[in-house]
């Protein structure tokens, strides 16, 4: 018996489960190897009547791969109502400082300019992400934050420096260039 063309096509309403589920992919992406960071504080900069307030928001987070540095970024948070649905594109301008914080120890090698850290900034196409590398000249880690977009990029960002130094006196420092990949 032949199939009628109404049964080879889904109907409008049996697409949007697979639609909204694939937007969902898109969206969360793949996790990051730093957990989800610390809210240090927040702070109002732009007073909204009926809905949350935009914000500037510090951060703080630990290198996934790296022992002993930590990081603190803060970034700006959207209110109205696109930020309180999630919907808002988020600015661009992130700042970053990053310390040791304890003996350095590596533990595992790295890429230069792999991923620490990486979250999404607007519905679809705007993640920041913060870097890591190693200036082996100068036995110092060097960490950036930067914003990208799909389409177009943003050159705003932040670059923060941490020279190895020893812990306490037993302390054996170690070379990042030791660690980065070839």
């Amino acid at each position: 018996m032949p199939k009628s063309s109404s049964m080879l096509k889904p109907s409008p309403t049996s697409i949007w489960p697979f639609v909204l589920l694939l937007c969902g992919g898109l969206a969360v992406g793949p996790a990051k190897a730093a957990d989800e960071p610390d809210l240090i504080f927040k702070r109002s900069t732009v007073f909204k009547l009926l809905t949350p307030n935009d914000k500037l928001a510090t951060y703080g987070l630990d290198d996934p791969d790296v022992e002993g540095v930590a990081c603190h970024f803060t970034v700006p948070e959207r209110g109205g109502v696109k930020g309180w649905l999630g919907v808002a594109e988020e600015v661009s301008d992130i700042s970053l400082a990053c310390r040791q914080i304890g003996p350095i120890r590596f533990k595992a090698k790295f890429e230069q300019g792999e991923d620490v850290f990486r979250k999404r900034r607007s519905l679809f196409f705007k993640k920041m992400q913060i870097v890591r590398g190693c200036d082996a000249k100068r036995n110092v880690l060097v960490y950036m934050v930067y914003s990208d977009r799909l389409i177009e990029g943003s050159p705003k960002n932040s670059t923060s420096s941490v020279p190895i130094m020893p812990w306490g006196s037993d302390d054996q420092i170690q070379k990042c260039a030791d660690f980065v990949q070839k």
